[in-house]
């Protein structure tokens, strides 16, 4: 790529497995991409001209705060928190789950309904369980959904500007 994309991708970071952080710094020197990491600790992340971490305050949900209220329509977040995924796509962005799923209009609203129905049976007292570890096939998903959705966006940016 000889220019740098006109979006940005976005990183809810403080959930995210460490497995990933590779993965989208070598996309982001694949593609010349900026990236945000956005997150309410200190951050471990090596810093370059696209590369730049952003500390919100302690609490609930600051860091979603940030990444809506930052974001532009066509950037990228990673995330696994199903509500900042809907506002982003809500604002025009794309949404990437850390296993791959890319939320969309057509999946957003189910997501959300099961993310409900999981608190209404954890607020009850049923035991849900976690998510499983992330494994091999779980970063090559990501991997692949991050790549496919980049590229779909610098087509996209093409087009429109």
């Amino acid at each position: 790529m000889s220019t740098t994309p006109k979006f940005q991708l976005w990183v809810d970071a403080d959930a995210l497995p460490n497995v990933l952080k590779d993965v989208i710094l070598r996309a982001s020197d694949r593609f010349m991409l900026n990236i945000i990491f956005v997150a309410n600790q200190p951050l471990n992340i090596p810093r370059s001209t696209r590369i730049n971490t952003l500390q919100v305050l302690s609490g609930a949900d600051e860091a979603d705060k940030t990444i809506v209220e930052k974001m532009q329509g066509n950037d990228i977040v990673v995330t696994q928190d199903i509500p900042l995924a809907a506002q982003v796509i809500e604002k025009g962005g794309v949404a990437i789950h850390p296993r791959g799923e890319i939320f969309t209009e057509s999946n957003i609203k189910a997501r959300l309904h099961l993310r409900d129905f999981m608190d209404t049976l954890r607020g009850a007292g049923v035991q849900t369980g976690g998510p499983a570890p992330m494994n091999i096939r779980d970063k090559r998903e990501f991997s692949n959904a991050l790549e496919q959705t980049i590229r779909k966006q610098i087509q996209k940016t093409k087009i429109e500007h």
